[in-house]
């Protein structure tokens, strides 16, 4: 029924006041969408695929216990097998122990130049070594490319023990780090990835992780391009040898024990067949059956995935693709958007198939913060979900006075 206008005047005059009081009330209780919390986000809030959602049905042929194929910008699984199976993950676990040292550094709780001290744990650890010194200390950048090059234990621990105060107390933070980032097949039990039977991780996980380490801390992640590193007057290989075998590979690390077999987290960029378009791929292989093996595998993986998918962009980065009401607001309407260009990796020659459909936030409750979550995007092809991809307010839209939402009030009350 429309409502004649002199009518609603007089309904507005009555009311007016009367409803001035429940609408302070509803404007403080009114729960608004909360903005994004960066530091505990992925520069990308695009919720990740699963294993399941792989976009392809038949992937390539690895000969490896686990491995997954992942595409870092639209965070999708391109191809997987028993991805989400636990395994030992060996030296693998050193990516928690740099991402953590790296967000201590960014966070001003760790000093490149700053030299922890050396105990007697630290400088006795087994397996791969940088060789630390008690008696002349080396920097934190040093034991970062220790660490990362050289797979040495000893640097491991000594940042853990400096980061928490012992190993232990680390591997608890670690724990704690990886549930928040939604790892939910992985658990620690010390910064070095020596066997444990309680130390595990998947290939899904290890992607997850590595993909969040390269997105959030782009400063550092050439530290894993390095081909060799020297301390202590002792030149040691970066144990990754795809650095030197493709040089698209500019990282991430290997992994080796008798119970792990042989492991690879790598990544490559590349540009597309018409050199317009860069991508990330990023591929695990966990229990290849030698150190070639897991070189071999690693690179036909990421041979594959390059390819047979194509990225397709469906919307350019600052491009508005819709408009919102929003309920007490300065302004009636928001404008949506996405947080950077949207792109979706599908099968070679699907992209014309691509469906992308919006879903808001149902009422829109000013205030509303520029970049603030107000919908969701989500992602398909031939009926299948590819991604999720968050739907954010392009502008900021300040909440109204008291007359603009008690008059926001008396419009919904009478229905318009």
């Amino acid at each position: 029924m429309r409502w004649p206008k002199a009518l609603i005047s007089l309904l507005a005059s009555f009311f007016l006041l009367s409803l001035l009081s429940q609408t302070e009330l509803a404007a403080q209780t009114a729960k608004p969408l909360e903005p994004k919390a960066a530091s505990a986000e992925p520069l990308s809030a695009t919720k990740p695929s699963s294993p399941a959602a792989a976009i392809a049905a038949i992937g390539p042929t690895i000969a490896a216990k686990a491995w997954i194929l992942y595409d870092v910008s639209s965070q999708q699984v391109l191809a997987a097998h028993e991805a989400e199976k636990t395994l030992d993950p060996a030296s693998l676990t050193k990516l928690m122990t740099a991402y953590m040292s790296f967000a201590a550094i960014k966070e001003g709780r760790l000093k490149l130049d700053q030299r922890p001290p050396v105990s007697q744990k630290a400088w006795k650890a087994l397996g791969s070594r940088m060789f630390v010194d008690p008696g002349k200390p080396a920097s934190v950048e040093e034991l970062l490319k220790g660490m990362i090059v050289q797979s040495g234990n000893d640097a491991s621990v000594v940042l853990a023990e400096t980061l928490a105060g012992s190993e232990e107390a680390f591997a608890q933070q670690m724990n704690r780090e990886a549930q928040r980032m939604g790892l939910k097949n992985t658990q620690y039990r010390n910064a070095t990835g020596l066997p444990d039977a309680q130390h595990y991780s998947s290939a899904y996980d290890l992607a997850l992780l590595a993909s969040q380490l390269i997105r959030e801390f782009p400063d550092r992640y050439p530290l894993y391009s390095l081909r060799e590193y020297s301390y202590n007057n002792i030149k040691q290989p970066n144990r990754n040898r795809l650095l030197a075998i493709d040089p698209t590979v500019d990282g991430l690390k290997t992994g080796h024990t008798e119970a792990a077999g042989w492991c690879l987290v790598a990544s490559s960029r590349r540009k597309d067949l018409n050199g317009q378009q860069e991508r990330r791929l990023l591929s695990v292989v966990l229990g290849a059956a030698s150190e070639s093996a897991r070189l071999v595998e690693s690179q036909k993986l990421l041979n594959w995935g390059f390819q047979n998918t194509d990225a397709v962009i469906l919307h350019p980065a600052g491009k508005q693709v819709a408009q919102y009401k929003v309920r007490r607001g300065a302004v009636s309407e928001v404008s949506a958007g996405f947080e950077g260009a949207l792109s979706v990796v599908v099968p070679k020659g699907s992209g014309a198939r691509v469906k992308t459909d919006l879903v808001r936030i149902d009422p829109l409750v000013a205030p509303l913060a520029k970049g603030q979550r107000i919908g969701t995007a989500r992602i398909s092809l031939d009926g299948q979900a590819l991604s999720e991809v968050p739907l954010v307010a392009v502008n900021e839209v300040a909440a109204a006075g008291w007359f603009g939402r008690a008059w926001d009030t008396i419009m919904q009350w009478v229905g318009l």
